[in-house]
C-alpha cells in the first residue's frame, strides 16, 4: 500500500498587540526594528503606488516562521522588479514583501543574521502554498 506523504498545515496566528514588540523580538533581536521592518516598509513602497503606509498586523507561523501584513481591507497593485504585474490582497503583498526581504537580507554580510533571515524565508514559503493566492505571490518572487 502506497500512502501519500501529506505535510503538516501550517496555521498563521495574528500576533496580538500586547506582543508585538515580544515575539519579532524572540525571533529577530533588536534587527527588526533596525532592518527588518524598514526593508519591509521600502519594499512595500517600491512595488505598489497605491501603498502609503500604516498599521501592519503580525503573525506567527506554527512551524515558527513570521510575517506582517498590512492592516487594510484593499488590494495592492504590484509591479515587481521581474516584471510580475498584478493585484494582490493586503496578507499576500504583505507575505510577499517579506519573502523579498528576507531573501535580500540573508545575504547580508552579518552571518547569524543572515542565516536568521534564510531560515525565516525557508519557514515562510511552505505557508504560502496552502494561501489561495499562492500562484500571484510566487510570480511576484520568482
Amino acid at each position: 500500500m502506497n500512502i501519500p506523504n501529506k505535510l503538516p498545515t501550517i496555521v498563521a496566528t495574528r500576533i496580538p498587540h500586547k506582543d508585538r514588540h515580544v515575539v519579532p523580538g524572540q525571533l529577530f533581536g533588536h534587527d527588526f526594528p533596525l532592518r527588518i521592518e524598514p526593508m519591509v516598509f521600502n519594499i512595500a513602497r517600491d512595488q505598489a503606488q497605491n501603498y502609503n503606509g500604516g498599521y501592519w498586523k503580525f503573525y506567527s507561523l506554527s512551524n515558527g516562521g513570521f510575517y506582517m501584513a498590512p492592516d487594510a481591507d484593499k488590494t495592492f497593485q504590484v509591479q515587481c522588479p521581474n516584471h510580475y504585474q498584478g493585484e494582490l490582497s493586503s496578507d499576500a503583498f504583505g507575505i510577499t514583501v517579506c519573502l523579498i526581504a528576507y531573501s535580500y537580507l540573508s545575504f547580508s554580510d552579518h552571518t547569524r543574521f543572515a542565516r536568521i533571515c534564510a531560515n525565516h524565508f525557508h519557514l515562510l514559503k511552505p505557508y504560502v502554498e496552502t494561501h489561495p493566492e499562492a500562484v500571484k505571490i510566487y510570480s511576484a518572487i520568482d
